[in-house]
C-alpha cells in the first residue's frame, strides 16, 4: 500500500480505526475474530493502527497490543490520553494534568505490550490545563523514549499553535468526511502551514456513507449512533440524498460508495491518512480497495457540484459531547 507522511512519521495511506471492536458500536466483537481482522489488515498493507485508553475503556489497547505483538516493529500504533475514570470505568471528565499523562503513558505501554508509543494524542483539549504543560509533558516522554510522536485530537487552531510551539505536533485527528467538512475552513490551512499531518476519523460518516444505513435501520442498545442527532430517523431519511450522490459516482467508477468516500479524502491532501474502522474482513478489503480508485480532477469537480445541492441534517454530536470539542 502507498505510504504517506504525517509530519515526519510514515504510515500507510489508510489506517485501521480499532475503536469499534469493543466500544461505541454495540456488542464487542469476538476476541479471536477481532485479532484476525487486525492481523489481516497488516497482511494487506495497513501499518497504522488507532486505539485509545478510552475505548472499552482499556480493553481496546489490550486487544491491539496482542494482535500486533508478532510484528510490533513494522507498525505504527497510535493511542490517546486525556480522560479520568471512576472505579467502574465510567468517564468522569477531561484530565491532562502532567502527572496523569505520565500515568496513562505507563499504563498504555503495558496494555499495548510495547516499550514505546508511536503516536500519543491528547484525546480532547483540557480547559483546566495549559496546552504548554501538556506539550511539555509529552516532550519529556519523547526524550525518555516512551513516546515517539505527539498528536492532538479535535483541537482548534489556537491550541494547535500553542502545542506546536513547545513540541512539534506530528498529526491532528478529527472528524472529516464528505458529510462533515468543517476542517476545510481553518484546520487544514493551519496544518499545511505548520507541516502537520491529518488523520480523519469517521471517514465513512460512522457507516452512513457506505449506503448500508437508512431510516429503517435499527441500532443495538449500546450503539452510540442511536443518540446522535445526525442519526435520528428523520435525519437519516433526509441524509440518504448524500449517499445517492456518492452512489452515482461510484457506479461510474466501478467502485462502492465507501471506496469513493475514502478516495475523495485521499485526494484532498497527500498528508491525509484516514482511519476507517470495521469489524468485518469483507469491509476491510472493500476499504483497502479505495486506495486503487483514482479520482480525476473532473471526478472531484463532479463530487463538489453534487454535494453543493445537499444539506446535511442533524448535528454530529449531542450538546453534552459537543462541549468537549475545542474551537
Amino acid at each position: 500500500m502507498e505510504k504517506r507522511q504525517l509530519g515526519n512519521l510514515e504510515v500507510s495511506a489508510l489506517g485501521l480505526g480499532c475503536m469499534g471492536f469493543n466500544h461505541s458500536y454495540g456488542l464487542p466483537t469476538d476476541h479471536h475474530e477481532a485479532i484476525r481482522v487486525i492481523r489481516a489488515a497488516f497482511e494487506r498493507g495497513v501499518t497504522f493502527f488507532d486505539t485509545a485508553e478510552a475505548y472499552g475503556p482499556f480493553k481496546n489497547e489490550e486487544l491491539v497490543g496482542e494482535a500486533l505483538a508478532p510484528f510490533r516493529n513494522q507498525v505504527v500504533i497510535a493511542t490517546k490520553f486525556g480522560f479520568s475514570y471512576d472505579a467502574n470505568g465510567a468517564q468522569t471528565g477531561t484530565n491532562s494534568r502532567p502527572e496523569h499523562i505520565r500515568e496513562v503513558a505507563d499504563a498504555s505501554l503495558k496494555r499495548l505490550k510495547t516499550d514505546y508509543i508511536d503516536l500519543f494524542y491528547q484525546h480532547r483539549v483540557d480547559p483546566a490545563v495549559p496546552m504548554e504543560d501538556v506539550a511539555g509533558t509529552v516532550k519529556d516522554l519523547i526524550r525518555e523514549g516512551k513516546v515517539r510522536h505527539f498528536g492532538l485530537s479535535e483541537a482548534g487552531v489556537k491550541n494547535i499553535r500553542r502545542a506546536h510551539a513547545v513540541q512539534p505536533v506530528t498529526a491532528l485527528q478529527s472528524e472529516y468526511s464528505l458529510w462533515w467538512r468543517e476542517p476545510e475552513l481553518e484546520i487544514l490551512p493551519t496544518l499545511e502551514e505548520l507541516g502537520i499531518g491529518f488523520v480523519p476519523f469517521s471517514p465513512l460518516g460512522r457507516g452512513f456513507l457506505t449506503g448500508a444505513i437508512n431510516e429503517k435501520t435499527t441500532f443495538e442498545a449500546k450503539d452510540f449512533r442511536s443518540n446522535l442527532p445526525r442519526f435520528t430517523v428523520e435525519a437519516r431519511k433526509v441524509n440518504r440524498a448524500i449517499v445517492a450522490q456518492v452512489a452515482k459516482i461510484a457506479k461510474r467508477k466501478n467502485a462502492t460508495p465507501a471506496q469513493i468516500s475514502l478516495a475523495w479524502l485521499l485526494a484532498q491532501k497527500p498528508w491525509i491518512a484516514p482511519i476507517p474502522g470495521t469489524t468485518k474482513l469483507s469491509r476491510l478489503e472493500e476499504n483497502i480497495g479505495a486506495t486503487a480508485v483514482e479520482l480525476t480532477p473532473a471526478d472531484l469537480r463532479d463530487i463538489e457540484k453534487a454535494f453543493a445541492k445537499v444539506v446535511v441534517q442533524g448535528a454530529r454530536y449531542p450538546v453534552s459531547m459537543q462541549r468537549q470539542i475545542d474551537r
